[in-house]
This record gives C-alpha cells, structure tokens and sequence, in this order.
C-alpha cells in the first residue's frame, strides 16, 4: 500500500503562503509517518524565468506605493477574479499544472494561495477529481480565495467563515482550524534554557522582525529601541536582507554586547520562546507562530489590506498592540525593564497577557484535520483527469 500524497501549492508573493505550506507538510507528517507531501510554488517552479521579476515587481510596489496596494485590496475585496485574470491564469498555467498533477498523482490537493486555487478549480471544471482543499493564510478572506470548486476551505476564525458563507459557501465547506504553523511552534521551551541554548543574555529580550520587507531598516523605530540596549536585550532578525544585515553590523551603535544581529534563520521557534515581547509586521503566519507560543506582540507598519486586517484581529483579541506613536513602545519597554508583567488593553479593563495558545487556537489543529481526511478518502476509482488517465493508484 503506498503512502497518501498532498500537493501543496503556493505562490511567492510574501513568504507567509508558501511558508504555511511547509508547516502543513511537516505538521501533517508529525501526524502520519506515511504521508507523503511536495510544496511548490507553482509561478517560480513553471516559469522560473519570468516568476522572480513578478515577485520583484509585487515588493517594489509595496514598498514605493503602499496605498495603492491598499486600494486594489479594498476595492476587489469582494469581486472574485476577474474573467481576463482567469483566462490569462489559464493561458500560462493550465496545461504545464495538469501534467504536474499526472506526474505527481496526489490524493489531495492543498492551495495557500488564491491563484492555485483558482487554476486547479480550472482543472476541476473540466474534469479533475482530485479533492481541493484552500488553507486561507490571513485573518481576512478576499473574494479572489473563493470558488466554488474547492472541496473544503481551512480558515483562521469563525469570522472568516461568516465570510465565506456570506458569499455563498455552503456551511459544510468550511472549517475552522487556525493558520497551521511548523511542529516547532506547538509547544514552548523554558526561557532560561533556550537563552543558554541561543548563547544570549537571560534578561528581558526583545524579538524585531520583518527585516525582510524593511521593518528593521524603520529608523525611528530602531533608534528608540537602541536607546534601551542596556536595560534590553535586542534581537533584530533581518531574514533574507543581507544587504541590511550588513549595514547593521557596520553600524556603531549595533556594536553592543546586549543586541543580536540575525539573518535568515530555522530557529524562530526558539528566537520567539527566548523573548517576552516581539515587533512585527502583522503578517498572518508570523503573528500565528507568536500566537502559538503565547508572545506579546507590537505592530508597527502595517501594509494596507489584509495585514490591517490581521492587526484588528489581535489587537481586538488582546494579543498585540499597534506602535501609534512612541509611547506606546516605551511604556512596553519600560515595564519590561522593570520586570513589570506586560499588560493589554482589552476593552475598558486591563488584564495580563496569557498565552492566547491556551484560547481557541490549537497549532495542530489544521495538520490533523488535513490527515484526518487522508485516512477516509473519497471513493475515486473509475475517476478520470483531464488527460482522460486514471486517478486513483
């Protein structure tokens, strides 16, 4: 009997989809040794010429027109793809995407992204009958997720699914299991040890994130949180930003026994449970991995659209706060220098920040869900692909 197999796909555009991909994968294994599980980013792996320059392209506008993005959101928020996007979709992908999935054979279809997810529905249509599953990797859910070819839809919240079915979802289509996060992220460690383990001070320590879409190189930021190195332990994590990274380690005021410079990295996991605060983007994966390892979090520049979406839902939540202006990151500060225990607004009464993992959200919830289904598959044989092959094995 062969193992089970899931085709993930992606897209590269933030590395939240793609990574939320890989902790699905890896999660899914931890739950059953014999499923077998390929994560692709379908762009960069049929067209890999042309797929980095979109990317490009994508970051560049983000960071020159922020607003634009915004209003290309808010504006299509409840429009699915247009049927020019469809087509062209089609046009590039269609044919090169059905000869994957006659190679690859899977019994599951996974899609993080909504351009997978629309090109396999294509397939779908037209007589694919391979089940597809749509992970939704926000706290938000834009009419371009939704079609109604996709078997099942894995979202964030009961929020996002009053979404969904408002748009015509039917109930039994959608469930709530959170944003799947790597197995690393399921449990803590004890900070002390992991401090050792990381060869850091065991003192008050900050986590800095988003180096990667230019959070670190905020200078405002940065020079505030410098201003506190010898009370705080800083840990700014640079990702894929060698550039950056390199322009912090020539910096004088870097050079102090109490502050990390991080590049790209596999540990966060441990990064996050060796710090009691984190500043961040409020991207959805990020945010899911703190949420899961009960972190505070502070939200500084959030990108219109879906990541202003994610920051309402924590900050809502009691889980984060917004950086609305300099005193709010002092005063976090400054009871963390003080050993003070952090506090968060929720509504008009303050109440301790308690690891939110122990709330509603269970990290391994979406990787069981996903393997539960593996293990009662739907009745395929007789079923035929688009190529007129047999699907099942």
């Amino acid at each position: 009997m062969r193992k089970k197999r899931v085709l993930i796909l992606s897209e590269g555009f933030g590395s939240g989809h793609t990574q939320a991909g890989y902790a699905l994968a890896a999660g899914m294994k931890k739950m059953n040794p014999n499923i077998q599980a390929k994560v692709i980013e379908l762009g960069s792996f049929l067209n890999p010429t042309v797929a980095p320059w979109i990317i490009s392209a994508y970051r560049l506008t983000i960071h020159t027109n922020p607003g634009l993005v915004g209003l290309l959101y808010r504006k299509q928020h409840d429009k699915p793809l247009s049927k020019l996007t469809t087509m062209a979709l089609h046009r590039i992908f269609y044919h090169h995407t059905a000869e994957v999935i006659e190679h690859l054979r899977p019994d599951l279809i996974v899609s993080t992204h909504p351009i997978p997810t629309n090109i396999i529905s294509r397939l779908k249509a037209a007589g694919l009958n391979v089940p597809l599953y749509t992970v939704i990797t926000d706290y938000d859910a834009h009419a371009s997720w939704i079609n109604k070819e996709v078997d099942r839809f894995l979202v964030s919240t009961d929020t996002v699914r009053q979404l969904l079915l408002d748009r015509g979802v039917y109930p039994e289509n959608v469930k709530v299991t959170g944003i799947p996060v790597h197995p690393d992220f399921w449990s803590s460690e004890d900070k002390t040890c992991v401090r050792n383990a990381l060869n850091i001070k065991n003192m008050p320590t900050v986590l800095v994130m988003g180096g990667g879409w230019g959070l670190v190189s905020n200078h405002r930021l940065v020079q505030q949180l410098v201003r506190w190195k010898d009370q705080v332990q800083l840990v700014f994590c640079c990702g894929s930003n060698q550039k950056l990274l390199d322009k912090l380690k020539n910096d004088p005021r870097f050079a102090h026994e109490n502050i990390v410079l991080l590049g790209h990295t596999r540990e966060i996991s441990k990064w996050m449970d060796a710090s009691d605060l984190l500043i961040t983007k409020p991207g959805g994966m990020t945010c899911t991995e703190a949420l899961a390892k009960g972190l505070p979090m502070l939200f500084c520049e959030s990108l219109p659209g879906q990541e202003e979406m994610n920051r309402e839902y924590f900050v809502k939540r009691g889980y984060g706060e917004a950086l609305q202006n300099e005193n709010v990151l002092e005063e976090w500060l400054r009871k963390l220098a003080h050993g003070e225990q952090l506090r968060l607004e929720r509504g008009s009464q303050p109440s301790r920040f308690d690891s939110p993992a122990k709330d509603s959200y269970s990290p391994s919830r979406c990787a069981t869900e996903v393997a539960k289904t593996l293990e009662y598959p739907q009745q395929r044989e007789g079923m035929i692909n688009v190529h007129g092959i047999p699907v099942g094995i």
